[in-house]
């Protein structure tokens, strides 16, 4: 799932900070979570199905984006 995020206009004080820590820290856990779910759905392939789309198990953690 991709994420796009339209340009904002700026919030200053007290609430555009706290908004601004709210979205970073969802953004970060929606980027976790989109690369557990691919990372758990290539653990799951065998070695055959992996190499079908051109990776081996060494290259799961690479393209989750987990290193």
């Amino acid at each position: 799932m991709a994420v796009y995020e339209a340009p904002r206009a700026h919030h200053f004080g007290l609430t555009g900070r706290i908004g601004q820590t709210f979205a970073s820290f969802t953004g970060k856990l929606v980027g976790w979570q989109e690369s557990r779910q691919t990372r758990n759905a290539l653990s799951k392939l065998s070695n055959r199905e992996l190499e079908d789309i051109g990776l081996c198990r060494g290259d799961i953690d690479i393209v989750a984006g987990i290193r």
